[in-house]
């Protein structure tokens, strides 16, 4: 019996070790094609990294694919990046649906708009040419972001550059998504923008004025009670993805505020999960 045990034990912790198996990789070997200018090492600020110059693509395959992949776009205000709540913590529970999850850790911008949009493009390229090893779909790769990490994922989602680029869907927690005063979140768009930006710019950060019928299907969560990014931001991206035709689903919350991610303080951390599961198997898994 007592052997027996020990077998089911290892047993066990070889499932658990294949579940959380990490893949690091570099998401430029040879160099970025642009910089944020930003010098000095990494460091911490609460439950964000910051001063991120070297980006990194960090996959958690799952044990059982189902061939649907997700690059996460941690936020943080294009400051800072809070990795685990917003991207690492959730590997284990898209692992067990069969969903293989990127977290990306894109640099900051630094004032430089173009630096993340290029990490975003380059890590769907990766999942895209490396996916074989992971059984992954090359057709079933998403997009998903948080706070300013939504920004990315729906700036993305508006402005790929080709069909390696264009993710399949998006996923949104508690996205910015316009620059207009008053409704944005100021510091994600100083941050990207620098503190100067022009008409251009801001009308071209502005996603919800991007979106057309070949913008991918989303689904997006958000608390009506978010005092950070007000909830108009999801309301009006959720606006123009239906008025162009656009699979998508918009989940607003009573309470929560803002950054819950993966927390389980958040009260309708079972709620989320299991729509989201929901719209995965119905509108994503191929």
């Amino acid at each position: 019996m007592r052997k027996m045990l020990c077998v089911l034990s290892l047993l066990a912790m070889t499932v658990l070790n294949v579940q959380s198996k990490m893949i690091e990789i570099d998401l430029w070997p040879d160099g970025a094609p642009n910089t944020n200018e930003l010098t000095g090492p990494e460091g911490m600020a609460g439950v964000c990294v910051n001063n991120v110059s070297h980006p990194v693509l960090y996959v958690y395959p799952a044990a059982k694919p189902n061939g649907t992949a997700i690059v996460m776009c941690p936020g943080g205000a294009y400051a800072g990046l809070a990795m685990a709540h917003e991207g690492t913590d959730m590997a284990d529970w898209l692992n067990a649906q069969g969903v293989t999850l990127a977290v990306l850790k894109y640099r900051m911008p630094n004032g430089h708009d173009n630096v993340p949009l290029a990490d975003a493009e380059q890590a769907m390229r990766i999942m895209r040419s490396r996916g074989g090893e992971w059984r992954v779909n090359p057709n079933s790769v998403g997009i998903a972001g948080a706070s300013a990490g939504g920004h990315l994922a729906t700036t993305l989602a508006t402005h790929y550059s080709d069909t390696d680029t264009r993710p399949d869907f998006q996923v949104l927690f508690y996205p910015v998504v316009t620059t207009e005063k008053g409704v944005t979140h100021q510091g994600s768009v100083d941050n990207l923008c620098g503190k100067t930006p022009t008409e251009e710019q801001l009308r071209n950060f502005s996603n919800e004025l991007q979106v057309t019928p070949d913008t991918p299907k989303a689904f997006i969560m958000v608390s009506a009670d978010d005092g950070a990014v007000p909830v108009a931001n999801s309301l009006r991206y959720f606006d123009a993805l239906t008025r162009n035709g656009v699979i998508s689903a918009l989940h607003v919350y009573p309470t929560g505020g803002h950054g819950w991610g993966y927390y389980d303080s958040f009260p309708y951390k079972d709620l989320w999960k299991g729509e989201l599961e929901e719209w995965l198997r119905r509108e994503v898994i191929k």
